[in-house]
């Protein structure tokens, strides 16, 4: 660290595909990033007492909780305010203190590690200090591909912990969750463990994460109804504007119920695309249509919006000067200097929408299809067995993940433009913006391109492949249906380790391979899974449909 600012490789935009040591090229501050290191020292530590206090049945959910929050708030793109995260380290401290008296109380016995009996400073200043000395690379003496699992687990628990704090939200958790969480931190200071109990941890993180995925996907349903096939305007209507971005659809309702009757029109920006599709947001007059396209263009696209724009969850960037005023953050999102509605009161957002222009007329534009979650495809899954039966439909194609500003992306605009007329897309995530507004036609009474929905509903692609495979008699590697993905942070990390769990094999992986796996691990991955980095969109097509 004397020699660098900060390191970090979370992302999949990390510099030179090596780390991040200057700044981080999300707009992380290498003050943050030590604050942020410092809050997963502390929260290993924390994971160390609860892994122990569950042997003699103590466990306590707002430590659990707590635990999924500060790791969210370490994701990509979610939370750059160092203030916040004094507050989460301080936080964690205390929860681990507080259940550690409870534990040995019962008789349990905690390991005085490091990470248990840290104290936290009080100042800023002196709480970076302390993170630049438990970094990601603070023990160079660990052997590589230990390290490189340690940190695949790592980032894998942190997309777990985000979709179990989505869950909760909405009322659906698993104290199977919460325990593996806290298992596999403490795991990462056990240097006791080897590359193969380490695979089997990684593989377990994926388990955990289907299950995470499965209480997210039951809590948006059994709150907002299964999605339905919905047209989504990408035009805009006269009128005063919020524009709602991120992922979370408790926030939008609460929006959407706030600002009822006000004269203002709702649109969704980014991963909150698909929640046009459900049934209970759907009611809402005032809820329009989507503007704007993936994360990265937000400060392009913000700057245009002439009304307030609430950010729900991850994928926040830098506010430029000419739209602060009219930004505002909720939930575990943090930017210095940009309002914060911790109570979920959206009064200042709505009275900034009010103050604003608004759009001075109606605009046309083009309009997209969402609402293809797997109740909708599995409803006509007859039509798909039948075109393949018939050699109508060749083979499926799921295009999917994150998208980002680095080069290369377009490699999956090229795939679905260059997809035969005899191949189906499905597609999630806000990847889809390469290609979400392409029309494609139909297949079968079908419509070519079917948007399954935010990256939080993976669950949905992974309900629709099983149940295909069942119906075909076959197991989901012999579908006709290849995986060509794309990543960028933790949540996309955290999937692809629910597919390696499942045994699925041939994914195609871009635009660039992590920069934390080793050269070992990644040769684990290629024999055992045939995990393969995308090359161009005419020669993997090529390969995909021999």
């Amino acid at each position: 660290m004397s020699e660098k600012q900060m390191f970090c490789f979370q992302c999949e935009q990390t510099a030179n595909e090596k780390g991040c040591t200057q700044f981080g090229i999300c707009g992380k501050s290498p003050d943050v990033a030590a604050l942020q290191d410092l809050l997963i020292y502390t929260l290993k530590g924390l994971s160390q007492v609860a892994t122990q206090a569950r042997k003699h049945k103590i466990a306590d959910e707002e430590t659990d909780m707590f635990t999924c929050k500060a790791l969210f708030s370490t994701l990509t793109n979610v939370n750059f305010d160092p203030d916040r995260f004094v507050s989460l380290i301080k936080k964690a401290a205390h929860h681990r203190d507080s259940l550690r008296k409870k534990a040995e109380t019962a008789g349990a016995t905690i390991v005085l590690s490091d990470p248990v009996t840290f104290v936290p400073k009080n100042t800023v200043n002196e709480l970076v200090e302390q993170g630049k000395l438990v970094g990601v690379k603070s023990d160079p003496s660990l052997d590589p591909d230990v390290h490189s699992l340690q940190q695949l687990l790592i980032y894998g628990i942190k997309g777990v912990a985000a979709y179990a704090d989505h869950a909760y939200i909405l009322g659906q958790k698993d104290t199977k969750v919460f325990s593996f969480i806290h298992e596999a931190l403490a795991a990462t200071l056990d240097k006791s463990l080897t590359v193969n109990d380490l695979v089997r941890m990684v593989l377990k993180c994926g388990e955990i994460n289907l299950r995470a995925m499965e209480l997210l996907d039951a809590a948006n349903t059994g709150t907002y109804g299964h999605p339905v096939p919905t047209k989504v305007p990408l035009g805009a209507k006269k009128g005063k504007a919020i524009l709602v971005s991120g992922h979370d659809l408790k926030d939008l309702e609460i929006i959407l119920k706030q600002s009822a009757g006000k004269g203002i029109n709702v649109y969704t920006h980014g991963e909150m695309l698909p929640a046009h599709g459900y049934p209970e947001l759907k009611k809402y007059p005032h809820f329009y249509g989507h503007y704007g396209t993936a994360w990265q263009n937000q400060q392009k696209e913000s700057k245009a919006f002439p009304g307030a724009i609430l950010m729900t969850t991850n994928c926040i960037q830098r506010p430029l000067d000419n739209y602060t005023k009219n930004i505002f953050t909720t939930g575990l999102v943090g930017w210095t200097g940009v309002p914060h509605i911790a109570d979920k009161d959206f009064t200042p957002v709505i009275e900034r929408a009010l103050e604003l222009q608004g759009f001075p007329e109606d605009t046309d534009g083009k309009s997209v299809m969402v609402g293809f979650a797997r109740n909708t495809i599995l409803g006509v899954a007859d039509k798909v067995v039948e075109a393949v039966k018939n050699k109508n439909l060749r083979h499926i194609l799921l295009v999917g993940g994150c998208d980002g500003a680095k080069p290369g992306r377009n490699y999956y605009t090229e795939l679905v433009e260059k997809a035969p007329a005899d191949t189906i897309v499905l597609t999630l995530a806000c990847g889809k913006f390469r290609f979400f507004d392409k029309d494609l036609g139909t297949l079968g009474g079908l419509p070519r391109l079917l948007d399954v929905g935010q990256c939080n509903d993976a669950y949905s692609a992974i309900k629709v492949a099983v149940a295909l495979a069942d119906v075909f008699g076959v197991g989901v590697n012999e579908l006709p249906l290849s995986l060509v993905l794309s990543w960028y942070e933790q949540k996309a990390v955290a999937i692809l380790l629910t597919l390696l769990y499942l045994g699925i094999k041939d994914i195609r992986l871009g635009p660039s391979l992590p920069a934390f796996v080793s050269p070992n691990v990644l040769d684990v991955l290629v024999k055992n899974f045939n995990i393969m980095p995308i090359t161009t969109a005419e020669k993997d097509l090529k390969a995909i449909l021999a």
